[in-house]
């Protein structure tokens, strides 16, 4: 059977999103790309070229995505999806006991009921149906090492992305049935924007009164900027996604992290509550 050489990705306007959508393109993809404003949807358009297409959705407005997929279906018919990239996701950071609730559901509906949404609209075209005209595709969710692994004040995005692992685990067993294959990926930090729309663009006054206000002040301060600091570029990680992406026989996850001893390796070895011990002497949680 052939190859569907379409590939849809969320989130296609900044960081890993833009930058698997380039690489896609470079390696003779036609991208179609959710975006939720028209002018990212024509500076992508421009930077990439006739092979890349806007799709104007976004992943918490279910009505957009079903009008989306009916457009797509139209457009491409029998030629399928060869590629679906969940990558569209937001990270809200902050204590549980400061955070609201509307403050979680936001989180969830992003990456996680936005994310449901999106891969029930476009199933059909990735080959779950009988008598699919071209090969099955890929679906490819990037999840986070916050999916294994949960920091201070991140409740709320590492709940997400736990979430998604079980979520993708069960999916890529039901989809046994049409072999169309789910692979994780797990960055560690990525220089991204996302990283500019946790903590540190938390409004203030919600934590100006915190008991956790110190702590918070390390943790993005210390923590989260020595991490970003060493972290991978989009561009890189884009690349290994894209690798794992055309494998014949692609792993079910795949950790993307900086310095993988310390910030993945060591933290597994280690007892939980020698790793929970650490964490709370650096952020001044415990003395």
């Amino acid at each position: 059977m052939t190859k569907s050489k379409n590939i849809l990705i969320t989130g296609a306007s900044t960081g890993i999103g833009y930058d698997l959508a380039k690489v896609f393109v470079t390696n003779g993809y036609k991208v179609y790309g959710s975006v939720r404003k028209k002018e990212d949807g024509d500076r992508l358009s421009e930077d990439l070229g006739e092979e890349f297409e806007p799709l104007l959705f976004d992943v918490t407005d279910h009505k957009s995505v079903d009008t989306a997929a009916e457009l797509l279906s139209q457009k491409i018919g029998s030629e399928g999806l060869g590629g679906l990239v969940n990558n569209a996701g937001i990270a809200i950071g902050g204590p549980l006991m400061d955070l609201s609730i509307d403050d979680y559901r936001h989180q969830f509906e992003v990456n996680v009921f936005g994310l449901i949404k999106v891969t029930q609209a476009f199933l059909p075209l990735l080959g779950a149906k009988h008598n699919h005209p071209v090969k099955p595709g890929k679906i490819i969710q990037i999840s986070s090492v916050a999916g294994k692994f949960g920091m201070p004040f991140m409740s709320a995005y590492a709940g997400s992305k736990h979430a998604l692992e079980g979520i993708s685990d069960s999916l890529r067993r039901e989809l046994l049935k049409y072999g169309v294959d789910v692979v994780l990926i797990e960055p560690g930090p990525i220089k991204t924007p996302i990283w500019n729309k946790g903590v540190s663009e938390s409004d203030q006054e919600k934590f100006k009164n915190s008991a956790y206000l110190n702590s918070l002040d390390i943790f993005q301060n210390s923590i989260i900027r020595d991490a970003v600091k060493n972290a991978w570029t989009s561009e890189k990680a884009a690349k290994i996604i894209f690798g794992a992406f055309e494998a014949k026989k692609s792993k079910p996850r795949y950790a993307l992290v900086p310095q993988r001893f310390k910030n993945w390796t060591l933290p597994k070895i280690l007892s939980t509550r020698i790793v929970d011990k650490a964490i709370g002497k650096k952020l001044k949680l415990i003395k």
